[in-house]
């Protein structure tokens, strides 16, 4: 059976490791990627931020080993693992840490801010709507050059990645079929974005492009339509029972989604989150899949409204990947909906048992 639902008396037993620990320190590094050419054929030299723990370990013949690529979701950055001057223990704290699955004594781990993200090159740097219209593939050839011309890295242990990095993990599994020994995508489906998905994307979009405040992206105070964006995107990574917990009145709610709308503005540029949501537009890993070799366990949350199980893709298209395997872990109070996967005490030791799987 390659689809696994877990029932919550599973659920309920996981954690039986290592909780939270204190990870070391992530070291912080830029690379340039002198002409980086985009599908669009447009070139233009791009900045890639990026994040490391640990160091890299050779084999006899040179080839690395212990790399492991993490990939964040849309609108997030390589702080949205490690934090941003506090350290974030939902993540980094549950999985970096002394003895925990991907102990950064023991793997060299790399995350980096994706094109158009955080301290990455992005719109918002400058070129504004004239940055080139980046895609999925544009993102995962500025990884590659990342790791193979500034890291030195020709081979990885692992690639993992939430919600848009999971969807980067299903292509690089692909497009460098030998270049890792296992995938691990979280939140994420192996198909083109369609249905509710492309609609609530098209919402976001179409609510800054037909702002007349957007000004073809030359606007000088963020535009109107930002403000609905926001409310979409709060409202797709959650979940109905979590928001009902959150705020069980009309007061608590309104003052609640104020606090989170007003916070998420504070962050957040029009054409760059124009520019993330729009990037997956050609996203289409379907035609691909028997392409893949390497094992590959993928993990989705019964209460993700982004990739909701009940389409059955996943169960369908799973049946496609050779050494494919995947887990939907059912809905509990410990469970956010599509942010759940930020939450790695809860998957972490499906996790650490591939691990072991795929070792050499």
């Amino acid at each position: 059976m390659r689809v696994m639902v877990l029932t919550a008396s599973v659920l309920f037993g996981l954690g039986g490791g290592l909780g939270a620990a204190d990870f070391p320190k992530p070291v912080e590094s830029d690379a340039e990627l002198k002409g980086f050419r985009f599908a669009t054929g447009e070139t233009l030299d791009v900045r890639v931020h990026y994040r490391t723990l640990g160091h890299p370990e050779r084999d006899k013949d040179g080839k690395v080993r212990n790399a492991i690529l993490v990939l964040h979701a849309t609108g997030g950055s390589s702080a949205s693992f490690v934090g941003n001057g506090a350290p974030n223990h939902i993540f980094a704290g549950e999985l970096f840490g002394k003895g925990q699955p991907l102990d950064a004594e023991r793997y060299y781990i790399i995350i980096p801010d994706s094109l158009g993200h955080g301290k990455s090159a992005k719109p918002s740097d400058g070129l504004h709507a004239r940055f080139p219209r980046y895609g999925y593939q544009d993102m995962i050839e500025a990884q590659y050059r990342l790791l193979t011309e500034t890291l030195k890295v020709d081979h990885l242990r692992l690639v993992m990645g939430t919600s848009m990095g999971g969807m980067h993990t299903w292509l690089w599994g692909q497009k460098y079929p030998d270049f890792m020994d296992a995938l691990l995508p979280l939140a994420s489906l192996p198909t083109q974005i369609s249905g509710r998905n492309r609609l609530w994307r098209s919402m976001v979009s179409e609510a800054i492009r037909t702002d007349p405040e957007w000004k073809e992206g030359e606007y000088k105070t963020q535009p109107r339509g930002l403000r609905f964006a926001v409310k979409m995107l709060l409202l797709m990574g959650s979940s109905p029972a979590v928001r009902q917990r959150q705020a069980p009145t009309s007061k608590a709610a309104d003052e609640l989604f104020e606090r989170e709308v007003t916070g998420q503005l504070a962050r957040t540029d029009a054409n760059d989150l124009l520019y993330a949501v729009e990037s997956s537009r050609e996203y289409d890993p379907g035609p691909g899949l028997e392409k893949i070799r390497v094992p590959l366990l993928a993990i989705n949350f019964a209460d993700d409204l982004i990739n909701p199980p009940e389409l059955g893709i996943l169960e369908r298209e799973i049946k496609r990947v050779k050494n494919g395997r995947a887990i939907v872990i059912p809905a509990s109070e410990a469970t956010v909906g599509h942010g759940t996967h930020t939450k790695a005490a809860i998957w972490k030791e499906h996790l650490e048992t591939f691990m072991k799987e795929t070792g050499r």
